[in-house]
């Protein structure tokens, strides 16, 4: 009887390669099967009339009709604020008369507002009280209308 061939080293190797070989094998197999029962069923999902994600689509019988009309798209109107009177008071923070731009104090807030020189009526320096009306300019909130803070005019009806 003769010697073999091959050497341990060449069987360990051929070892080896069948082994990895079954393995892919098995593992195939495994992606196979696990593809079946991962179908369609599986990836839909249903939102219930809360709003939640749900595996179970939802109730036929808990089904309501909505009119298009009644959709409304964007932010919705405040409601009561249209005839309020938007009038703050604060004080003069910074003047700057040379370029004709300042900061107001808001008295409640303590928020700084910018203003500029065309949105004031009569003369303003710095330390005065003052009345304005908030809004929105270019780059953020300014501050409209601004005048002399007189506290008697507060609690008077202008008609």
């Amino acid at each position: 009887m003769g010697r073999s061939q091959e050497s341990y080293n060449k069987k360990e190797v051929r070892n080896k390669k069948e082994k990895k070989r079954k393995e892919k094998e098995k593992k195939r197999l495994a992606k196979k099967e696990n593809e079946k029962s991962s179908g369609l069923d599986n990836m839909i999902a249903y939102v219930d009339e809360h709003g939640r994600i749900t595996s179970t689509p939802p109730d036929p019988e808990k089904k309501e009709e909505i009119k298009a009309e009644d959709i409304q798209l964007g932010v919705p109107a405040r409601e009561g604020d249209d005839n309020a009177d938007t009038t703050r008071i604060g004080t003069v923070d910074f003047f700057n008369e040379s370029k004709g731009f300042g900061f107001i104090k808001d008295r409640d807030t303590k928020q700084g507002i910018f203003f500029h020189v065309n949105d004031v009526e009569g003369e303003v320096r710095e330390g005065n009280l003052v009345s304005y009306e908030p809004g929105m300019g270019q780059k953020g909130a300014v501050a409209r209308n601004v005048r002399k803070y007189i506290p008697e005019a507060e609690g008077t009806n202008k008609d």
